[in-house]
């Protein structure tokens, strides 16, 4: 770091040692030596607004993006009566939908009971613009917003970075790493225009969320949009 005219601040050096959960015994609770500085490990760790934990469940990011949301919507409701309606959507859309939004392609495999607290932010959301009760079914009031619930969110997104990436308008940092193949055989189907990440072998290879998104949902979305 010196050679490179850079000095670390213990007061905002942060490190995370990252595991699954049946492993977290194992992984060492003691401070790192980095050059003349001690780190001390922690459980969680800001980037760019996502909140990563170590076991990587991504439930640090969920609870504080709910958080966040919910304190929203608080201070919404009780301007409500004040609002018309189209002056509420614009609010929810920049307090409170950006923030379900924001970095949701990091949710990709989480398992549903964590995006169900992101859910209950959007059916919250729902109900405040309707002024519906909690008894109320939420599907309807979606469709009429034309909200996708949250899984669906997070598989958009992804579709979305999937075709930048297929047409070379993704960030370079990130297309460069994935490349199309012309046939892959994937569980016993040709799949054609499937990704892998590139200089590995998908025969051995746990595909990224990014392909196994897109080999799910391309017998739903019309083969020309890709």
């Amino acid at each position: 770091m010196a050679s490179n005219r850079l000095l670390l601040n213990p007061a905002k050096t942060e490190m995370l040692w990252c595991s699954s959960v049946r492993r977290q015994h194992q992984i060492p609770t003691g401070s790192v030596r980095i050059g003349n500085t001690s780190v001390v490990p922690v459980s969680v760790v800001p980037d760019f607004g996502v909140y990563i934990d170590a076991d990587l469940t991504m439930s640090a990011h969920i609870t504080a993006t709910a958080r966040a949301c919910f304190a929203a919507l608080r201070q919404i409701r009780s301007v409500r009566r004040y609002l018309t309606c189209d002056a509420l959507l614009t609010l929810l859309r920049a307090l409170v939908i950006t923030k379900v939004d924001y970095c949701s392609s990091t949710l990709a495999g989480v398992s549903s009971a964590l995006l169900q607290c992101l859910q209950s932010v959007l059916n919250a959301a729902a109900r405040l613009v309707f002024s519906a009760r909690r008894s109320e079914h939420i599907t309807p009031l979606l469709r009429e917003l034309h909200w996708l619930k949250v899984p669906e969110r997070v598989q958009f997104r992804l579709c979305v970075l999937t075709h930048r990436c297929l047409h070379d308008t993704a960030p370079p940092y990130f297309a460069e790493t994935l490349q199309s193949t012309a046939d892959v055989l994937y569980k016993d189907v040709v799949v054609s225009g499937l990704l892998r990440r590139r200089n590995s072998s998908y025969h051995r290879h746990v595909e990224p969320p990014l392909v196994i998104v897109r080999f799910r949902l391309l017998r739903r979305v019309p083969g020309i949009l890709f």
